[in-house]
């Protein structure tokens, strides 16, 4: 990647990050076999295989979700960025959730080539956590959400406009966790775990809407 020497290693670590999760956010809809497969063709990213969306929307939607969420995540207001499947029913059946921690107080130039090495590790484990995950069912929707630690303040920039506060149903009772890949090079930490709903979850009853 090329780097940016006027950006402040928040800056610098804002812009890798956001490369990273538009990758990776396309792996895990790649994965779940949601589209066909030639909505999907083989790249390269960090050096590693990886899939890139073909279809101009699918490409769109997720480049612009996760390059809207650059100033906050550099500002560190980004706990979690999720990448939510539905049911029919408009429930959420599986959670995808891409933990960050960016640690505002570093101030030393960023080697982005070891941060690289380290994220490039999800690339190839995520591709073999499948049989981790459920068969989602047909005609399933998915979105993504991100988490923020304190509401951002209004702007009238495009990037706030990108996101919106989210009636996404949530879980009642703690949802089950399958830890898939952790990473922590300072200054930056990523943990990639899957949720399902648990057992005792309630089937029939409404959630109440939050905003996330």
């Amino acid at each position: 990647m090329e780097r940016k020497d006027n950006q402040s290693p928040q800056g610098q670590i804002a812009r890798i990050l956001v490369e990273f999760l538009e990758v990776a956010i396309t792996s895990v809809v790649s994965l779940k076999g949601i589209y066909p497969s030639g909505a999907f063709e083989r790249s390269r990213y960090m050096n590693v295989v990886v899939q890139k969306a073909r279809h101009p929307q699918l490409r769109e939607y997720i480049h612009s979700a996760v390059s809207g969420l650059l100033p906050f995540i550099q500002k560190g207001l980004v706990e979690r960025v999720a990448v939510i499947f539905f049911n029919n029913d408009n429930i959420p059946v599986e959670r995808f959730i891409f933990k960050l921690t960016v640690n505002q107080s570093f101030g030393s130039m960023v080697e982005e080539g070891d941060l690289e090495f380290s994220l490039r590790s999800f690339f190839i484990k995520l591709p073999v956590s499948q049989p981790l995950t459920k068969v989602l069912p047909r005609d399933c929707r998915w979105e993504i959400t991100a988490y923020f630690r304190s509401l951002p303040e209004v702007s009238n920039s495009k990037d706030t406009e990108l996101w919106i506060p989210t009636d996404t149903k949530q879980w009642q009772q703690p949802p089950l966790i399958t830890p898939i890949k952790s990473m922590n090079s300072e200054p930056l930490g990523v943990q990639l775990y899957v949720e399902h709903p648990s057992l005792s979850e309630p089937k029939s009853e409404k959630e109440t809407p939050t905003a996330s």
